[in-house]
């Protein structure tokens, strides 16, 4: 008997073609003008509008998304956004072709209404609220749910009230000092691993190496570190959690683990179930994932938003992540359980105006600050046993944490390859138009006209400015100060050559420079130039000794505000309550983070007329993108970012390891070492090495592709289509450049399609990245193209990936900050061991399990043969024509299809 079906129309549209479906249940093909005609007329039931639009060329497509319908019904649950996931999730029969879409999409949503019936109905509380609210803003769905959600017996409770406030909790104490006994360490390997698992004697090596770092520290400033070079296969992820789990059961200490992708914070939150339970005897939380401030729902601005600050779809969006904060986890909008496909239902700067992304929290000035997600995370970190983390995150709470105590001093860094990268971003340098304009606000407040709720240091500090006259003072010289700082409309006086103000115009001199040296001939049009910090004119230093002046005319009333702020809390007055101490705590923490951020910038400009320090590299900046100028500005970065990093972060800790199956560069241990900042400490790091179980050469193949000419596109793009084909999709295609990605993901896409091989690209789809892999994983015939985002932490084991193609070598960029890197590093020994280590991690993706089969393919004749030991010793590599290697990926791909769970 087939599932009950809403009898509404319904369409759907990929690369094959477009299929529509009446209310009766009569399904035809029609070609994408009929569809738009049909669409426009009345709404019609879809799968992800702005895919489809996508699909039709139709942009203003509108209708009843399933997937709004699904956020509603079941916020904070997980559904692979395509047909046969929400089948899947709705326990329907999967669609057999194209031609079955519109029926399942028909089932679907009279699958979804119904739960809406049912007494069961896990998420109903604030159902039936949220929809008269979305009846009022004309929601598509609204009249539909109208009919099946009943009105509840009593009133429901508003969310800020339904919300769970965080528990104050005693400081933890100092972590006993303890060494864990190898016998113990490989018993917890045991018990997690489970009884029945396969031995694994590298894994139990690991471990042992794992637990140094958990040894008392002998020397201040010299912490017990590791690097530790780990083959895909060997299970770092329960060999370093063996140890940690230990060590923190037996000091009462919390162990740091950071990693640099999303999808590895998941993996690590789903393996840490098997040390520590979901809550301990007491209700708090063992293991807590962080991340930084602007990954997290803001109350504040939701509630702003509820109360009309949004309007239109983005409106609808706001009810719907309203529903999703009732349910959520922690609170976690960038890769939590908020579904990454919603922000691009309703454009993904809907979800960062909902996020504190200007750093703009009032802390214990917010009416919802007890229920805050973001200090919710923070104080439970505080009592964890183990904090998930990111490289950034680690690194900015070193050093700039509100609270010292809190600071790391047991770090994992899983993905270690990254710490240099991350490092690189945290500890740089940029004086541009849009961070300087941030500050304005920060300081003055919202632009005359603006929406929202953002406010000045006046209004965010009043009552200290009544209280305390010197304060006062102080609040109202940075406020005439800022004044100097760019404001709204900077980019566009800029354009017509009236800049105003010393910022604006030494803007506007960094622009007028950087397009006079630009020697791109236009052939990079659409892309940033940059140029030297160095060679400037008379008239350029003057504009920076200008805007020089200006800053510290700022920040002298910002330290003095400071001073205020700091004897404000020495001596507080009667009328300073709990909660107004923790708001002045929290604006004086603001307040240093800008205070070194306006001296970092002096620092910058100071430079800029006298000699270069070696130390650093400075370049101006024009950021273009699709052929429209976003930001301008002086860049700074450390020649080497490791410095300030063992400087901030390993100093003060007491062990820290940085793992991955591609820290070193074939034996050689001196680069690891330099890029982990061991260098910088006066003590040695420890080094081990753990070669992959795999068997490479029986698992997998490289194939070097020597007759598609380069740059071709059209070449490359039968490669890419005819390579698909032979291995019946399941392929990772990596380019370095989006252009040559979007052009051959044009011209093969319908192709593969009518062969019922879909094929998805980053830059393309309207989707996020981690959908977009989701996506992937679960359709062994799909293909997913992509840039450097998919080069690294993609973990799809089995049939899902079976062939990675490289368009090319992937050279390094040649930009300022690379070619001053590469001088310092050795000339072109550096660019190799940068390729080597991209080749390594792209390989990485092909082979994740013992059962799984591959090819890797790179489409260049002028791949150097001294690049080849980025591949696991014993893999083949094969120089051969296209044509062999069509013959080779048809021959050689795994065949049986492995089931992964998916896991948000």
């Amino acid at each position: 008997m087939s599932p009950a079906a809403l009898p509404l129309p319904a369409i759907h549209a990929s690369h094959a073609g477009c299929w529509l479906r009446d209310g009766h249940g009569a399904t035809r093909t029609v070609a994408k003008g009929e569809a738009i005609v049909a669409a426009a007329d009345t709404p019609l039931l879809l799968l992800n509008a702005p895919l489809v639009a996508t699909r039709l060329g139709y942009p203003d497509l509108s209708g009843l998304d399933l997937l709004e319908l699904y956020a509603f019904v079941h916020p904070a649950r997980f559904v692979v956004p395509t047909p046969k996931g929400l089948a899947h999730a709705l326990n329907l029969p999967e669609p057999q072709g194209d031609d079955g879409v519109p029926a399942l999409l028909q089932q679907a949503a009279e699958a979804l209404l119904a739960v809406c019936e049912q007494p069961d109905w896990a998420e109903r509380e604030g159902a039936w609220s949220a929809l008269q609210n979305l009846t009022r803003l004309r929601w598509t769905w609204a009249p539909l749910l109208a009919a099946r959600i009943a009105t509840p017996a009593k009133a429901e409770r508003w969310l800020f009230a339904r919300l769970p406030e965080w528990d104050e909790a005693p400081e933890k104490p100092q972590p006993a000092q303890v060494s864990l006994p190898p016998a113990e360490v490989t018993a917890r390997l045991a018990r997690l691993a489970g009884e029945g698992a396969e031995s694994r004697p590298a894994q139990a090596a690991y471990a042992q190496e794992a637990a140094h770092l958990f040894e008392p520290r002998r020397r201040e400033g010299q912490p017990h570190m590791l690097l530790a070079q780990a083959g895909t296969g060997i299970g770092k992820t329960l060999g370093y959690l063996a140890p940690a789990s230990l060590w923190a059961e037996s000091s009462g200490g919390t162990v740091w683990v950071s990693t640099y992708t999303k999808a590895l914070q998941r993996q690590l939150r789903r393996e840490s179930r098997r040390a520590w339970p979901a809550a301990r005897a007491d209700g708090s939380a063992p293991v807590v994932v962080r991340k930084g401030r602007e990954n997290y729902l803001c109350l504040l601005n939701l509630e702003d938003a509820l109360q009309g600050g949004f309007n239109g779809r983005a409106a609808i969006m706001a009810q719907l992540i309203a529903r999703w904060a009732a349910y959520s986890q922690d609170g976690d909008m960038i890769g939590g359980d908020l579904p990454g496909w919603l922000g691009t239902l309703f454009r993904q700067r809907g979800i960062k105006a909902l996020t504190d992304q200007r750093g703009e929290c009032v802390y214990a000035g917010c009416p919802h600050y007890r229920k805050c997600f973001i200090e919710r995370a923070s104080r439970a970190s505080a009592q964890a046993d183990l904090v998930i983390a990111n490289h950034a995150l680690v690194m900015v709470n070193a050093a700039r944490g509100r609270d010292a105590a809190q600071r790391p001093t047991r770090i994992v860094f899983d993905e270690g390859h990254h710490v240099f990268e991350a490092a690189d971003s945290t500890f740089a340098a940029a004086l541009t138009g849009a961070e300087t304009i941030e500050l304005r606000r920060w300081v003055i407040g919202p632009e005359r006209g603006s929406k929202g709720r953002r406010r000045g240091l006046a209004a965010r500090l009043a009552d200290l400015a009544s209280y305390d006259e010197a304060g006062g003072k102080a609040i109202a010289a940075a406020r005439y100060a800022a004044e100097a700082l760019p404001g709204d409309g900077w980019l566009q006086r800029l354009h017509e050559n009236q800049p105003s103000g010393p910022l604006e115009e030494l803007l506007a001199a960094v622009r007028a420079t950087v397009y006079a040296r630009d020697e791109s001939g236009g052939q990079e049009a659409g892309y940033g130039l940059e140029t030297e910090a160095a060679q400037l004119d008379g008239a350029f230093v003057e504009r920076a000794m200008a805007a020089q002046a200006a800053l510290a005319d700022l920040r002298s009333p910002l330290m003095r505000l400071g001073v205020r702020l700091e004897a404000l809390l020495a001596e507080p007055p009667d009328w300073l309550d709990g909660p107004g101490r923790a708001r002045i705590e929290g604006a004086r923490h603001s307040l240093t983070w800008r205070i070194d951020l306006i001296a970092a910038w002096e620092a910058l400009l100071e430079r800029l007329g006298g000699p270069a320090d070696p130390e650093f590299v400075d370049w101006l900046a024009v950021e273009r993108a699709e052929a429209r100028e976003f930001d301008i500005g002086i860049h700074r970065r450390w020649l080497d970012p490791m410095k300030p990093f063992a400087r901030t972060v390993l100093e003060g800790a007491h062990g820290v390891m940085l793992t991955s199956a591609t820290l070193r560069d074939g034996p050689d241990w001196d680069a690891a070492v330099a890029h982990s900042g061991a260098a910088e400490l006066p003590v040695a790091p420890r080094l081990s090495s753990f070669d992959s179980p795999f068997n490479y050469a029986g698992q997998a193949e490289v194939l070097i592709v020597t007759d598609v000419p380069k740059g071709d596109i059209s070449a490359l793009a039968g490669a890419y289509a005819r390579l698909i084909e032979a291995a019946g999709g399941g392929a990772l295609g990596l380019f370095t450049a989006i252009r040559r990605l979007r052009a051959v993901h044009g011209r093969i896409a319908d192709r593969l399609a009518r062969g019922g091989l879909p094929l998805f690209a980053q830059h393309v789809d309207p989707i996020d990245t981690g959908t977009l892999v989701d996506i992937f994983r679960d359709d062994p015939r799909a293909s997913l193209l992509g840039t450097d985002a998919l080069r690294d932490g993609v973990d799809v084991p089995g049939h899902s990936l079976r062939l990675v193609v490289m368009e090319q070598v992937p050279w390094p960029k040649p930009s300022i900050l690379h070619r001053a890197r590469r001088m310092a590093g050795g000339g072109q020994a550096h660019d190799d061991r940068i390729i080597r280590a991209r080749l390594a991690q792209a390989f990485g993706r092909l082979i994740r399990s013992k059962d799984d089969h591959g090819m890797f393919v790179v489409l260049s004749s002028a791949f150097p043969s001294r690049l080849l030991s980025a591949f696991p010793a014993g893999t083949p590599v094969t120089r051969l024509t296209l044509d062999e290697a069509l013959q080779r990926v048809a021959a050689g791909v795994s065949g049986q299809p492995a089931q992964q769970e998916i896991e948000t």
